[in-house]
C-alpha cells in the first residue's frame, strides 16, 4: 500500500516526467491512467497468485508478491524520463504499475488469509484487522516522507528527481521484509489442507453461488472504502497542490 500511495502522491510530477503533453490536464490524466491500470491487474493477480498460495503455501506466495512489488516499484523509480528515451518511458512505467497491481491482487488477500489462519478462532477479526490498519500506517508514513523531503530539498528538486526517493525508500525496506517472511512458519490450516485433493473450479463456483449475496455485499463494501481511500490519498494531494496552490506552504 505504501507503493500505491507514493505513486498517487506524486502523480503530477510523474505526469511531467513520463507523460508530457501540451495540455497539462491530458498529461495528468495519462499519469492517473497508468495508476489505474494497476487496479485492472489486481483481479488477475488474485486469481493466479491466489492459486499459487493454495498450491505451494501462504509463505511462498507472500515472498512472490513481495518480489513482484519490489520489481515494479524499482522499475518506476529508476526509469529515465520521456526526454531521455521517448515513448519507452511511459511504457516502462505502465509495466511497473502492472507488476505492482498483479502483486497487490494477492498481497492483501494473502496477508489476510495468513493472519486469519494463524490466529486463535476467537481473535481472527482482531488479527486480520492489523492488515488493514497497517495500510493506513504505510500511507501516513509515505505522506510524512513526502512532507519532510519537500522541506529538506525543496519543491524544485522534488519535481525534478526528488519524487523518486520515496520509491527507493520503499525498495530499501524490502530485504528486511523478505527476511521476516522467510522466517515465517506455514499456517497449520494450509498444512492440513495440502494433503487433500485441491478444489476444482466447479467446486469454487458452486461455493460462490451458495454465498453470492455475501460476496456482493463484500464487493460493495470494498468499493466504498477503496474509492474513498484513493479519493483522499491520490486525488486530494493533486487538487491541493495544483488547484489550491498548497505546494509552497
Amino acid at each position: 500500500m505504501y507503493d500505491f500511495a507514493v505513486y498517487g502522491f506524486y502523480a503530477a510530477f510523474i505526469a511531467k516526467i513520463f507523460f508530457p503533453a501540451e495540455n497539462e490536464f491530458l498529461s495528468i490524466m495519462q499519469s492517473f491512467l497508468a495508476f489505474g491500470v494497476g487496479f485492472l491487474m489486481r483481479p488477475l493477480g488474485a486469481i493466479v497468485l491466489g492459486g499459487y498460495m493454495d498450491k505451494y503455501g501462504r509463505k511462498k506466495g507472500l515472498l512472490v508478491t513481495l518480489t513482484l512489488m519490489a520489481i515494479g516499484t524499482l522499475t518506476i523509480a529508476l526509469c529515465p524520463g520521456y526526454e531521455s528515451i521517448g515513448v519507452l518511458a511511459p511504457i516502462i512505467v505502465v509495466i511497473g504499475r502492472l507488476l505492482q497491481g498483479f502483486s497487490a491482487g494477492a498481497e492483501v488477500g494473502g496477508a489476510s488469509v495468513y493472519l486469519a489462519e494463524i490466529a486463535p478462532k476467537h481473535l481472527r477479526g482482531f488479527y486480520v484487522s492489523w492488515q488493514s490498519g497497517s495500510q493506513q500506517v504505510a500511507t501516513i508514513f509515505a505522506g510524512a516522507i513526502g512532507v519532510g523531503l519537500h522541506y529538506w530539498i525543496g519543491d524544485a528538486i522534488m519535481e525534478a528527481w526528488g519524487w523518486r526517493i520515496p520509491f527507493i525508500i520503499g525498495c530499501l525496506v524490502v530485504p528486511f521484509i523478505f527476511y521476516i517472511r522467510r522466517t515465517l512458519e506455514e499456517t497449520p490450516e494450509f498444512e492440513a489442507k495440502k494433503h487433500h485433493a485441491p478444489k476444482t473450479f466447479a467446486a469454487i463456483f458452486k461455493n460462490m453461488a451458495e454465498n453470492f449475496p455475501v460476496i456482493i455485499a463484500g464487493v460493495f463494501f470494498v468499493m466504498m472504502t477503496t474509492v474513498t481511500f484513493y479519493f483522499v490519498t491520490s486525488f486530494t494531494p493533486h487538487f491541493a497542490s495544483n488547484i489550491l496552490n498548497f505546494t509552497k506552504l
